[in-house]
């Protein structure tokens, strides 16, 4: 096995070790669940969504309160798969390159490893289970109106969201937060606050992952049809007799390879609906034919909508971190504890048992040279994401396959205010490392230097190493930067979609996802992604009925 394979192997399971997965609960008894391979060749709805991810299923669930549903998702189901129901196969889960497992890894071209969900349920499915909202004012400058936001929130927490157990390494960090002046003392919330707080998790006391998937829960059965492993092609748009391209049905293709055609009944207000997440929409829209024209044409798609906003601002969210090993026991637990600074820096923690290192190697790693010595420390990593970003990059399409991923460039610290938060972040989790709250897991004869150190010298990514990144905390943030997995943008609101999700310039198509953001909302966006389902699902079905659309 080559040396570059190793280090992308390796980075993954240094990367999941951030994002641990416990046990998920019994499959519900969805009767609307069905393999694509058992589609018939033609079929009508009044809704297609593309994508039964964390926005997707609860927006079809809302939608089949009022109208037919049908849910193409291009992964399999979450329940009964044991490398998301099992902690111990995470890093398995992240390796696994089969054409069907739920993650789909990718590379971006700034070297950063990070991967897609491929899963009913989408990135909750994968996730480290972090529930908090976005803040009061990012809901303001979406335009979004602020009581039925609050619904929303209501609606998907009622079946998702749970106060976690914080124990002792979890209860240590939130204390040296406060020791390092990231005040005040919030307590336990889901609200986005300054200071230092407790989020809410979508794991449940018992260890159960609830993921958006269970919100189709709420789905009226009689009315929606979930497609697994139904790979859209393209979104069908006529443009015959219409003033402007208008969307009217897709072609998917089961795993058997048999293709499909999922229409739109000829009513008022039916709509395909884009919820494949920030690499899939704007991926989809590309082979649809809408996107910049040169782009389509060097691929050989006809050109439907010149809109070279599509696959435009692109954006990830940088984390840093440091693995700080234990003298201690220590639990095993996902993120908690949040320090939301006044700086735009949000530092967080896990923590576990397993981690071996010898010169800064994770024993998850094969060794490449000699010498390499399997050692099980225990500890936790604390990390910091920087808000927003400002940094921003795009994607393009590689191939025409929709089941290759699109090449993407999210410019990490191209923007120097980014570069500046996150060593402000780095500084701040020095200050954690050194207060009084830490000292009882802290080895005396290991300080943060080494720790930098054992983090400059893992192979978290595949960017080069500078000599400098020891000693030089912009250094250190440049080279060691990582994904958390918060990535957004391609099909933005007001250049690529409107305040409404509608396509600009197609009718009868809209984009309801993570895509559409400018900015990733709160700490984590995933109640937020599984919100704006709700919030837009609501907001359709009042804009059929007040056009005098009737309800099944």
């Amino acid at each position: 096995m080559g040396l570059q394979r190793w280090r992308l192997l390796c980075a993954f399971a240094v990367i999941s070790l951030f994002h641990g997965i416990c046990n998920s609960e019994e499959a519900p008894d969805y009767t609307f669940l069905h393999d694509a391979v058992s589609a018939p060749s033609v079929s009508f709805h009044d809704y297609i969504i593309i994508g039964g991810g964390t926005s997707g299923c609860p927006l079809a669930a809302t939608l089949s309160q009022g109208a037919t549903v049908l849910v193409l998702e291009r992964g399999g189901s979450p329940y009964g798969n044991r490398n998301i129901e099992n902690m111990a196969n995470f890093a398995a889960n992240l390796a696994d390159t089969g054409p069907n497992s739920p993650s789909q890894q990718f590379v971006s071209e700034d070297g950063v490893l990070n991967t897609r969900a491929r899963v009913l349920g989408g990135g909750s499915a994968l996730n480290a289970g972090f529930y908090t909202r976005a803040g009061k004012d990012y809901v303001k400058e979406a335009g979004w109106d602020e009581k039925l936001v609050e619904e929303s929130y209501e609606w998907v927490e009622r079946k998702v969201a749970f106060e976690p157990p914080v124990l002792g390494w979890q209860s240590a960090v939130r204390d040296g937060l406060i020791e390092a002046g990231v005040t005040p003392d919030n307590g336990f919330t889901y609200e986005h606050l300054l200071g230092t707080k407790i989020g809410g998790t979508i794991f449940d006391r018992s260890g159960h992952r609830h993921t958006a998937a269970n919100l189709l829960e709420y789905a009226q059965p009689n009315n929606t049809v979930v497609y697994l492993f139904a790979i859209v092609h393209k979104i069908l748009l006529s443009t015959v007799g219409e003033r402007r391209p208008r969307a009217y049905g897709v072609i998917f293709e089961d795993k058997a390879g048999r293709m499909h055609g999922a229409y739109l009944r000829k009513k008022a207000g039916n709509e395909i609906i884009v919820s494949a997440g920030a690499m899939g929409s704007p991926q989809v829209l590309m082979l649809s034919g809408i996107g910049p024209m040169q782009h389509l044409k060097n691929h050989g798609i006809k050109v439907l909508l010149d809109q070279p906003m599509v696959g435009q601002g692109m954006a990830d969210n940088p984390m840093n971190a440091l693995f700080v090993p234990s003298r201690r026991p220590v639990e095993v637990s996902l993120i908690q504890v949040v320090g939301i600074t006044r700086f735009g820096s949000y530092i967080e923690t896990s923590s576990g048992s397993g981690f071996g290192y010898q010169t800064g190697r994770p024993r998850t790693m094969p060794p490449p040279v000699s010498g390499f010595v399997n050692t099980s420390l225990q500890g936790g990593f604390i990390l910091e994401k920087i808000k927003g970003p400002i940094s921003k990059g795009h994607l393009e399409l590689r191939t025409t396959n929709p089941k290759d991923n699109p090449s993407v460039t999210f410019n990490y610290f191209k923007e120097p205010e980014d570069l500046r938060r996150c060593v402000q972040g780095m500084k701040t989790i020095i200050d954690v490392l050194n207060s009084q709250a830490m000292s009882s897991f802290r080895y005396d004869d290991i300080p943060v230097a080494t720790l930098i150190s054992m983090m400059v010298g893992s192979p978290v990514n595949l960017r080069p190493r500078h000599l400098t990144a020891a000693i030089s905390l912009e250094q250190f943030c440049i080279d060691t930067v990582m994904t958390i997995w918060h990535y957004h943008g391609g099909c933005q609101v007001g250049r690529v979609v409107d305040r409404d999700y509608k396509v600009i310039g197609v009718d009868g198509l809209r984009v309801v996802d993570g895509s559409t953001f400018n900015a990733s909302p709160g700490t984590n966006p995933q109640a937020t992604v599984m919100m704006l389902g709700r919030y837009m699902g609501q907001k359709i079905l009042q804009g059929r009925a007040s056009n005098g659309v009737k309800t099944v």
